[in-house]
């Protein structure tokens, strides 16, 4: 396969795409973080207390799908210029460790996605509860 400038152009706008889907699930835990945080100052509260734990773990993934992806966009770039000064050798690795970052990024997005449902889960199963009782 030939490695033209073009190849990991291609990227860009996945990446760029993937990156602003992982901004937004980052500021939609951070609200939530920040409502669960005024919360469990008003009453403390253990379910608060773990929710807050599960989210802490979901920011963490986050940021590391964030870490991933950013370095997977600065490396294509940098596969580009290697291309440009006709370092192909060299870019071709650059650009299969890129490729590498975006799988381990979108595989700690799907680990992120399966905790963010098992939490739901969890809230679903309060509200059955509570509808049994009455």
């Amino acid at each position: 396969m030939a490695l033209t400038l073009t190849t990991p152009a291609l990227l860009f706008s996945a990446i760029s795409l993937l990156l602003l889907a992982y901004t937004n699930r980052f500021l939609a835990l951070a609200s939530l973080v920040r409502n669960l945080h005024a919360q469990y100052k008003q009453n403390p509260d253990g379910r608060i207390f773990g929710q807050i734990k599960n989210l802490r773990k979901r920011l963490l993934l986050i940021r590391n799908m964030q870490v991933l992806g950013i370095t997977s966009l600065l490396l294509c770039v940098l596969c580009m210029f290697l291309i440009y000064i006709q370092s192909i050798m060299i870019a071709e690795f650059i650009f299969g460790f890129a490729l590498l970052l975006l799988i381990t990024s979108l595989a700690l997005s799907v680990w992120e996605i399966q905790i963010s449902v098992n939490a739901l889960n969890l809230h679903l199963g309060d509200i059955e509860d509570m509808d049994k009782k009455n």
